[in-house]
């Protein structure tokens, strides 16, 4: 029972309380296993922030998720239990830990991901479109309203249908606006997506989409360049999205991904005008090997390797 409704506040908590019911109830949230899988609702969202920031620590996991931190030394115990989990020691600081997921965790993950994407579709496309434009708007103002100080949410995720051509698009109209590269560089942009689509390895090659309120905002590949070396390629961050931290962490998705691929270096090209992208690089603690004037784009630029090593930090 709600309780009186003697005022507008009481008749406001009603209401809202009354949503809460209603959409957990619609997701199937307070079910035991989520989507149907042996996880429930807080494992399932370890594993998410796993998969979207390896490598951090369990305070600091903690921390993201404001969870009691002996509750969730619990969940990380279960889940190592299964495989899903691993803590590594971080060569700098013998009393700590990172956390990363297992490529048993990484198909948990996908398969939890998928699932959750296929029941928002289900949702969604049961809807007219101007139907769903909103909804999705009516939830932006309640995220706005509640924590108007919080950043824009945004999420990473596998490459999808028609990714591959934003990518293209977006590098091009990019590249053309701030530094005046001509159709050369969409051209080369074209032909990596174009090969990578058509033949790549999943178990060793990735590409992803980072995504703030349903549209896509950057992006970031691993490719193999032999087997030892991954090779990191396409990083982008859209102007309206810098700021945020989307960079780093599309960089960091793409090292733990190659760590756990068994990849043991990993190296990249680019040049010395992109001086934000190279200043995640060398806080991700890659290092610059090589440089080269050329010619290339319709401009004159200076071309860098630059390479780390992949064992735990």
């Amino acid at each position: 029972m709600d309780g009186s409704l003697d005022t507008p506040l009481d008749r406001q908590i009603a209401a809202f309380r009354r949503f809460t019911r209603f959409y957990t109830a619609r997701l199937g949230v307070l079910r035991e296993g989520l989507l149907d899988s042996p996880y429930a609702l807080t494992e399932a969202r370890v594993l998410y922030e796993l998969a979207q920031a390896p490598d951090q620590g369990a305070s600091s996991l903690a921390r993201r998720l404001d969870l009691d931190p002996g509750y969730l030394s619990r969940i990380l115990t279960r889940l190592q239990s299964d495989g899903l989990v691993v803590r590594a020691p971080v060569p700098q600081d013998g009393r700590r830990a990172a956390l990363r997921l297992t490529a048993a965790g990484r198909d948990a993950f996908a398969g939890l991901d998928a699932a959750s994407r296929g029941q928002v579709r289900g949702l969604l496309g049961a809807l007219p479109e101007p139907a769903r434009r909103r909804l999705v708007a009516a939830m932006r103002t309640i995220e706005t309203l509640l924590d108007p100080d919080a950043p824009a949410p945004w999420l990473i995720r596998p490459l999808g249908p028609g990714d591959g051509g934003w990518v293209v698009e977006s590098h091009g109209r990019l590249y053309a606006r701030e530094y005046g590269w001509n159709a050369e560089f969409e051209a080369l942009v074209a032909e990596i997506v174009a090969a990578f689509l058509r033949a790549h390895d999943p178990a060793r090659e990735g590409g992803w989409i980072a995504e703030c309120r349903g549209a896509p905002v950057g992006s970031v590949f691993v490719v193999r360049q032999d087997a030892r070396t991954a090779k990191l390629r396409l990083l982008l961050v859209e102007p309206e999205a810098r700021g945020l931290g989307i960079g780093k962490r599309l960089v960091e998705h793409a090292m733990g991904f190659a760590r756990a691929a068994g990849y043991t270096r990993m190296t990249l090209w680019t040049n010395d005008v992109l001086v934000a992208a190279r200043r995640i690089y060398e806080a991700a603690g890659f290092v610059c090997t090589a440089r080269e004037p050329h010619t290339s784009f319709g401009q004159d630029l200076v071309s860098e390797t630059w390479e780390r090593d992949l064992t735990p930090d």
